[in-house]
């Protein structure tokens, strides 16, 4: 039989527009027929909905919803993908015949185990290839780690704070250390300042082949390691350059991560610094007990002298505070002492070994070089810190340097202070103090004495300050608080001798000599070229003698040398009292401390200190030439000078009335001294006392210095205002006043 087939239904014609295929089954619920179908939003997708119930007007409710963006790794997968496969084929092309050829070598390093074709215990060892494929790659990863680590650590910006931060030191006019002020006793030394022998004594002790090295020690850094795995320590032999990054750059920590930091940076540098630079650098850091960093000051203070005064024995036992200033400072125990020369000697044989020290000069060096027992640059206090007060004061001013690059440290002030006549000087203020106490022990709480020694050249020899700086800051030698009295009559006398007189208003100004007499009398009335002076109060000033006697007409000379006040008052108002300020700032007085322009200028309403006193008498022994008083001569900043700027000389006076002045004043010290001092000394001085008696003063010269002494009374503790000294200088119970008899010791001998 025949099987016919049936031909296929006719299939309808297509739509021109659009083509709805319909699953069976039907829509499914929530499909978007648009977005799979390609209908337009805008034909329905039921014929059969109400237009009005969708609110569309016969448009549908449903919108097209877009398809979603690709990631942003979705496109660069897209974009790059192809590229990479290039760049991965390339490679497969060019490395699998080299892979191919390395596999059986890689296959015949794989471990095996146990290893076939072995039998008992040598299944178990790996074969050479084996051993020597295990050695190169654990070099290779620690060479990779080391590249790594060294890429990764950089030298700190940074220094630590104590590395950087030095001392001032301090030295009296014979070079002797004086004081120090700062927090850490460091004070850095140009490596050219330092002797080789020092030098290599170190490098004897802690690395000798500093020069040749790389910066570490591999073996040291190894030794590091096993102690650490060991037990947890890591000292081991480290070159200068790792002790000096620890010092600077890190903490003291002993750990291997801070080891191998510090090697890391080591190398660094290394290559960044000479070794020169490296070396200095350790030496001026590097701690070696009694408080002190670097080799310079630790000289100062085992030996009292700069490391530049060094030998090769001194340096050797320096050099073995190194290893640890607490088990080799020998002045500490006995068991450092022994320690301290079994290292000395060593080193000095290192030295000989090395080729730095010759046998010959090591046969000199027999007997171990004990240092001194304690610090002499912690001798500070009392005296001494009124002494640093006025220098670094002085030396901030004259070389321009700021608190706090002072601060800082690393200055080297070597001041004008004379030791034995600081030492003289308070020995006669402590001596008058404790005098007082016995006299007037009510009054003697409330004293003060200041004084100052000055050069006719302006170096400040000496002060006292108070009784001790650390309990008193309040620096009595360079206070202004009571006035001069009659020891300012000098003045008067060398502005009327410079400049003359004038007795009428427009009349011709008329010479003055010693020889120029004027009234000597107690109460004389004060006159003016229109006659009498009036105060304020409306009442006729009258010049008043210190003790109420009349003397008369009396020369100038003569009233100086007797200390008679009313003819210096008349001459004051004769040469004007301008020109009597003005004499007395030239020669050294402040215009701050200077009273006011009136009759009383003339008798000492002024209020010097000490110290200018002492500089304005130092004029008269210049022959008029005034210096300003300082107490700095020379500054160096790690052993660099340091520019001063300070104020040039000037002349106050002509000489010729300098040495009339200088002349009455010796007079005044003979009369009232007939027996203190030889016929041919050149001592000059005067007493000065105020009409209220709140201050005492002897102000005079000897041998080209003149000294300044003051006793008043001042209740620091309620007020500034002076009191009256009510007998404390002497006046009343004993010959010779207090502040004359602290001038004479601290002068004597007076010849």
């Amino acid at each position: 039989m025949q099987l016919k087939v049936p031909p296929p239904p006719p299939r309808p014609a297509a739509d021109e527009t659009m083509q709805l295929r319909v699953p069976e089954g039907g829509i499914p619920d929530g499909s978007d027929i648009s977005a799979t179908s390609g209908v337009p939003d805008e034909i329905s997708d039921d014929p059969g909905t109400d237009s009005a119930a969708s609110g569309m007007s016969g448009k549908s409710t449903r919108r097209r919803r877009k398809a979603p963006r690709p990631s942003p790794a979705a496109r660069l997968t897209t974009v790059l993908g192809p590229r990479f496969a290039v760049a991965l084929g390339f490679l497969a092309a060019r490395l699998g015949p080299l892979a191919t050829r390395l596999s059986p070598y890689a296959r015949r390093l794989r471990p095996l185990y146990p290893r076939p074709g072995r039998t008992g215990w040598r299944r178990w060892i790996p074969s050479w290839r084996q051993s020597v494929g295990g050695v190169l790659a654990s070099l290779g990863l620690s060479t990779l780690f080391l590249v790594v680590a060294y890429a990764a650590t950089d030298i700190p910006d940074n220094l630590n704070t104590y590395a950087t931060q030095q001392d001032n030191v301090y030295f009296w006019a014979d070079g002797t250390p004086m004081a120090r002020t700062g927090w850490v006793q460091r004070q850095a030394m140009p490596l050219k300042d330092v002797p080789e022998d020092v030098r290599w004594a170190v490098l004897a002790a802690e690395n000798e082949s500093f020069y040749s090295d790389p910066g570490i020690s591999f073996k040291g850094i190894t030794r590091a390691l096993f102690r650490t795995l060991g037990r947890g320590d890591t000292q081991g032999g480290s070159t200068i350059t790792q002790q000096y990054v620890k010092n600077v750059y890190l903490n003291q920590d002993q750990t291997l991560t801070r080891k191998v930091t510090e090697a890391m940076i080591a190398l660094k540098l290394d290559n960044r610094m000479s070794k020169d630079e490296i070396l200095e650098s350790y030496l001026n850091t590097s701690w070696f007990g009694r408080g002190t960093y670097g080799i310079q000051r630790a000289s100062q203070a085992y030996y009292g002298k700069d490391v530049s005064e060094l030998d090769a024995s001194e340096a050797a036992f320096l050099s073995s505070l190194l290893k640890g200033a607490g088990l080799y400072d020998p002045t500490l125990s006995r068991a450092n002492h022994d320690r301290a020369v079994e290292r000395w000697s060593w080193i000095l044989d290192r030295m000989v070994a090395i080729g730095k020290l010759s046998p010959q000069e090591r046969a000199k060096y027999k007997t171990f070089p004990e240092p001194l027992k304690s610090n002499p640059l912690y001798d500070t206090g009392e005296q001494s810190d009124y002494l640093v007060e006025l220098a670094s004061q002085y030396a901030k001013k004259t070389a321009r340097i700021s608190d706090k690059d002072f601060d800082l440290g690393g200055y080297q002030i070597y001041t004008t202070f004379e030791k034995h006549r600081e030492a003289q000087l308070t020995e006669a203020v402590t001596k008058a103090r404790e005098q007082a106490k016995k006299d007037h022990p009510k009054l003697a709480g409330t004293a003060h004495y200041g004084a100052a020694s000055i050069a006719s050249d302006g170096r400040i020899l000496a002060v006292y300050g108070g009784p001790d700086h650390r309990t008193q800051g309040y620096n009595e030698s360079n206070a202004t608080t009571v006035p001069a009295g009659s020891a300012f009559l000098p003045f008067v006398y060398a502005a009327g001798l410079e400049h003359g007189v004038r007795k009428s208003r427009d009349g011709e100004v008329t010479k003055v000599t010693g020889e120029s007499l004027y009234n000597g009398d107690d109460g004389v009335p004060v006159t003016t070229p229109e006659g009498p002076y009036w105060d304020r109060s409306g009442r006729k000033v009258a010049a008043r003698n210190d003790d109420g006697k009349s003397y008369g007409q009396i020369s100038l000379h003569q009233a100086l040398a007797q200390s008679v006040n009313t003819p210096f008052m008349q001459l004051g108002m004769d040469t004007g009292l301008e020109k009597v300020r003005s004499t007395a700032e030239a020669a050294g007085l402040l215009s701050s401390s200077i009273g006011a322009q009136v009759p009383a200028l003339s008798t000492g309403s002024s209020t010097p200190s000490a110290i200018r006193m002492a500089s304005g008498y130092a004029t008269f022994v210049a022959d008029g030439m005034h210096t300003e008083p300082y107490s700095v001569r020379r500054i160096t900043h790690n052993g660099d000078k340091v520019a001063l700027t300070a104020a040039p000389d000037r002349r106050a006076m002509s000489a010729e009335t300098a040495r009339e002045v200088q002349s009455a004043l010796t007079d005044a010290f003979r009369t009232a001294h007939p027996e203190a001092a030889p016929a041919d000394a050149e001592v000059a001085g005067k007493v000065g006392t105020t009409e209220d008696d709140t201050a005492a003063w002897y102000v005079g010269s000897a041998k080209k210095v003149a000294t300044a002494v003051v006793v008043y009374r001042i209740d620091l503790k309620k007020s500034l205002e002076p009191l009256p000294l009510q007998g404390l200088d002497g006046t009343e119970s004993a010959t010779e006043s207090v502040p004359y008899g602290i001038w004479s010791r601290a002068m004597s001998p007076l010849d």
